[in-house]
């Protein structure tokens, strides 16, 4: 196990590509003392943790199909367009089984990052029980908008992209003197002012600040890019990002173009896997 971070970046679907890169890590059997996942950065963490290689893929791209993994009749129906029985119950305990058991056995810590949506500040959450802690999980990917609030001690949450996209400073603060981040988004990406600032702001007339997060966003997470640059060339974070746009949704359907980004995922992490072993201390077998 490698005395590092791993931050893994959201994205909707994107994620695929983080899955891809995961799968490499397990193949060579990279394990890091810590990992921070937001959105569907959190939900590829766990599989990874579980050691169970095309987990994540197979979850993303198996159920595409099917109404009520992801559908606008699931929005209405039951305030999710991810159906939260499917996704977080029906599809790790039965249809996909999570490894429970391999998890438990991971020594390092595990991240949750969510968004408290009275104060708009990031909760860091520990993942120590995957049964226990499931709702944490499912906080860090709920989309505002299109997913119901989650209620967590008393406290309501939404995804974690609304407050902190790429969590690198809490795992800095925590201690971890390298990390590797895995970002979804290619090299040069600019995110653009949210164009739902109305909506949200009739959506949330209770908790303003959800609004006003969204709002800025794309100075927040332009702001977090170069930190990360700052940082890489610093020699303190490996970066493992897209080298292209293929043009995969959030919310994206075609398989064929998320087979692409996963595979893409798979070759950009064995591309740089020399380096990233120098970079972590460690040169590997040529």
């Amino acid at each position: 196990m490698y005395q590092a971070g791993l931050v893994l970046e959201g994205g909707g679907m994107k994620g695929v590509y983080t899955a891809g890169v995961l799968d490499f890590f397990l193949d060579k059997e990279i394990e890091f003392s810590s990992v921070y996942g937001v959105s569907a950065g959190a939900v590829n963490m766990c599989s990874y943790l579980s050691k169970q290689r095309g987990r994540s893929r197979d979850v993303t791209l198996d159920y595409l199909d099917i109404k009520r993994y992801c559908s606008w009749e699931s929005l209405i129906t039951t305030g999710d367009l991810f159906n939260v029985q499917m996704c977080y119950h029906l599809i790790p305990e039965y249809l996909n089984p999570y490894d429970y058991e391999t998890f438990d056995r991971y020594r390092g810590r595990a991240f949750s990052v969510a968004t408290d949506i009275v104060t708009g500040k990031p909760e860091y959450f520990r993942i120590r029980d995957m049964k226990k802690d499931i709702d944490k999980l499912r906080a860090s990917a709920s989309l505002p908008l299109v997913s119901r609030n989650v209620k967590i001690g008393g406290r309501l949450y939404l995804d974690g992209g609304i407050s902190d996209s790429i969590p690198l400073l809490r795992s800095v603060v925590d201690g971890n003197r390298k990390n590797v981040v895995v970002l979804t988004k290619e090299k040069g990406f600019v995110r653009k002012p949210s164009s739902q600032s109305l909506l949200l702001g009739l959506r949330y007339l209770r908790y303003p600040k959800v609004a006003e997060l969204m709002s800025w966003r794309h100075v927040h997470y332009a702001a977090q890019t170069a930190y990360v640059e700052r940082m890489r060339k610093s020699g303190q974070v490996f970066v493992i990002r897209p080298k292209k746009d293929i043009g995969v949704g959030r919310v994206e359907k075609n398989l064929e173009k998320l087979m692409e980004l996963y595979r893409q995922g798979y070759e950009d992490a064995k591309g740089c896997y020399g380096e990233m072993m120098q970079f972590l201390g460690d040169v590997p077998d040529q």
